[in-house]
């Protein structure tokens, strides 16, 4: 999508915030002996609340309305009967849409006290994202964005998932452009335009770049022994600094 005037700008800004703050109660919440059920369910009351649809419930017809990943799942987590504890590894996804608007956003964190490795991860996830951000100029190339999240990611010994991307959104869930890497791509020149939309998502992986998908036709796990975090935002591309609509 493509932001063309104030009105849109708003309704934008709308389901930014309501995403930003279902994934906010979501996680002040996400505490040991808590199911991944119910941190859901909350959601469910506040989508309902703000007059909003969640994303993959409602296009795609996801068991959940939000996506909620723990420990080895790195994305698309089912909720469940799982009991948080602590020292977990937590991802909470939520995506939603209003009046044909839509966002998303994601954070990856650890209940309490947790490995060093994972706080590292997290820690790294954000540095990466910061980077990424810089590069976030109409005008730029997409692929500068990937580069700054994959140096962030080597400069700390770690890796990037590649299999992963960020995504346009807007006026649909996953619109043009149809990926944002996670790594430097020297074919993937397409120029960044002023008033674009898009989600960014570094994935920091400690070993794995490549996924494999469970039995459950969702859940995304890493092809080999890895911790991952992921975090991500809506995003609109201007001439200056970007906006950020899921604070």
């Amino acid at each position: 999508m493509i932001v063309k005037n104030e009105e849109e700008l708003q309704a934008l800004k709308e389901i930014g915030k309501i995403v930003a703050t279902i994934r906010d109660e979501m996680i002040q919440m996400t505490r040991p002996g808590i199911t991944t059920k119910e941190l859901d369910e909350h959601a469910k009351i506040l989508f309902e609340k703000f007059d909003a649809v969640s994303g993959p419930k409602g296009e795609y017809d996801f068991p959940g309305y939000t996506c909620i990943s723990v420990n080895e799942e790195i994305a698309h987590g089912i909720p469940g009967s799982r009991v948080i504890k602590e020292g977990d590894l937590v991802n909470i996804d939520v995506s939603g849409s209003k009046n044909g608007y839509f966002a998303d956003t994601g954070l990856s964190f650890v209940v309490g006290e947790g490995e060093e490795v994972l706080v590292k991860i997290c820690k790294v996830a954000k540095e990466a994202f910061e980077a990424g951000l810089k590069k976030c100029r109409a005008g730029s190339k997409l692929n500068g964005i990937g580069k700054a999240v994959h140096n962030v990611a080597k400069k700390n010994g770690l890796t990037v998932i590649k299999d992963l991307t960020g995504h346009g959104v807007g006026r649909a869930l996953h619109e043009p452009p149809s990926h944002v890497l996670n790594y430097f791509d020297p074919w993937d020149n397409e120029l960044l335009q002023d008033g674009m939309v898009i989600a960014f998502e570094p994935f920091i992986s400690t070993n794995s770049e490549h996924i494999t998908q469970l039995s459950d036709g969702w859940t995304y796990v890493p092809k080999e022994n890895s911790f991952v975090a992921q975090i991500e935002h809506t995003i609109i591309i201007t001439k200056d600094e970007p906006i950020i609509i899921t604070l």
